[in-house]
């Protein structure tokens, strides 16, 4: 039996039987707009759409922040280290640890362990340029610029190139190792300011250098080094490059000095900086027989670093920043407002009004702690800060050839000095002879 309707009130649809009474409970809630008369002060369509907008936005930043864990301990011993890394490590830092790695077996005179981390290092530079998810992802307000896939800076890049070519030549493949020194150059074209793009010396220098010895016109390549001399600032004019020599048959890659470190200032450390150190040795001396040759530095990794100019990815973590800043600060203020206008308010709506704004002000300040503006100081922290050149011409046999770190004032630092045992088997090929501060001693080469 149905019955009667009351004034004001409508037909809703066939509920329970203890429930049917116009009414007697609370009428489905996509209806209760339309009932007229019935209220529920602890229900708010403005309240449930922002409490489920918040419920989904946590829940994203939730699952953006479980991410794959890997833990490598560090034993301090690069060479134990650094393959653990590349095995067990991040995947985005695979290419950083291939470059310290291999770094550090060049100067043990692992020149094969160097060759194969430096060719896969560089093969994955060369293959970064496409569409690198990652970068993608660290372009965005929600991602650090840390957690893309890490290539270097463009003195880094161009490190890794000049080593390469360094053990090219060492393996009598000059025109492979110009092809890397030009890579190097080409590596530091990407510098915002073009005073300093690709004004490297060294490799410019030994493109022509491989040239000649390979029976071209290599005048070209030493006038740009002479000319990027030329426009070094007063302390590098000093650099003296020497005309080609084709006969030499032994060429010392010198290298000395400890090399930038990255650090981040700013309200967010947003800012990349580089940290450079007080050359403790400033020039080298080569001995070996008759013969002493001065080797002072041709190019300051220093100097390089912090001549880099503005990077595209500074202008992005600004606007990340700028960003984080202005939600934090909405949020603070919306939440301050919202709430005491929802305490102080005697009108139902106005309350209502008060705690969407307080719950808009939360979204903003929740999303302000997930955008991550932090620049990316991961360093190549075993780079030199000098890298030099030298030639001799030896006949063939053993030599035993003596290589002197030098101080400021020209004293042999202690505990530096590196014996080599060289074995020149022909002069019609070039002996290739890469010497560190930080080498191993004596070597058999």
């Amino acid at each position: 039996m149905n019955l009667p309707l009351r004034k004001g009130c409508r037909r809703f649809p066939v509920r329970p039987a203890h429930v049917r009474m116009c009414g007697a409970l609370s009428p489905w809630p996509t209806q209760r707009r339309e009932a007229q008369g019935i209220e529920n002060p602890r229900f708010s369509i403005f309240n449930f759409q922002f409490t489920f907008a918040l419920a989904a936005l946590l829940l994203v930043f939730a699952g953006c922040a479980s991410t794959p864990q890997h833990q490598v301990v560090l034993t301090g011993d690069i060479m134990v280290d650094g393959p653990n890394a590349i095995a067990n490590g991040p995947p985005r830092d695979k290419v950083l640890w291939q470059y310290r790695t291999a770094a550090a077996a060049l100067r043990q005179g692992k020149f094969d362990q160097a060759k194969q981390l430096l060719d896969d290092a560089l093969l994955t530079l060369q293959g970064i340029y496409g569409p690198d998810p990652e970068a993608r992802k660290a372009r965005g307000y929600f991602h650090a610029e840390a957690r893309k896939t890490f290539i270097g800076e463009p003195y880094e890049r161009a490190m890794a190139f000049f080593y390469r070519g360094v053990l090219y030549w060492m393996d009598g493949q000059l025109d492979n190792a110009r092809a890397c020194f030009r890579s190097a150059e080409f590596e530091d074209s990407d510098a915002e300011s073009h005073q300093f793009a690709g004004d490297w010396v060294l490799p410019d220098y030994l493109d022509g250098l491989a040239t000649t010895k390979l029976g071209g016109d290599g005048s070209d390549a030493l006038k740009r080094a002479k000319a990027t001399v030329a426009s070094m600032p007063a302390g590098g004019r000093s650099i003296v490059l020497p005309p080609y020599h084709p006969q030499a048959n032994v060429l010392f890659i010198v290298e000395f000095g400890p090399g930038p470190v990255k650090y981040a200032t700013g309200t967010y450390g947003e800012e990349l900086r580089f940290r450079t150190l007080p050359p403790p040795i400033l020039s080298a001396r080569i001995k070996t027989g008759s013969d002493d040759l001065a080797v002072a530095p041709c190019d300051d990794l220093n100097f390089q670093a912090s001549t880099r100019g503005g990077r595209v990815m500074d202008h992005v973590l600004g606007n990340k920043a700028v960003f984080k800043t202005t939600t934090d600060v909405v949020g603070n203020v919306a939440l301050i407002g919202g709430l005491s206008t929802a305490a102080i308010s005697q009108d139902r709506t106005a309350r209502e009004v008060g705690l969407g704004v307080a719950l808009a002000g939360l979204v903003s300040k929740v999303v302000s702690a997930a955008t991550v503006p932090a620049a990316d100081t991961r360093s190549w922290d075993n780079l030199p800060q000098f890298i030099s050149f030298a030639s001799l011409t030896l006949p063939v046999g053993l030599h035993t050839v003596t290589v002197e770190f030098l101080d400021g004032a020209g004293h042999p630092a202690a505990d530096l000095t590196k014996t080599i045992n060289l074995n020149v088997t022909t002069t019609e090929s070039d002996k290739v002879v890469f010497v560190s501060d930080h080498s191993a001693t004596p070597q058999t080469l």
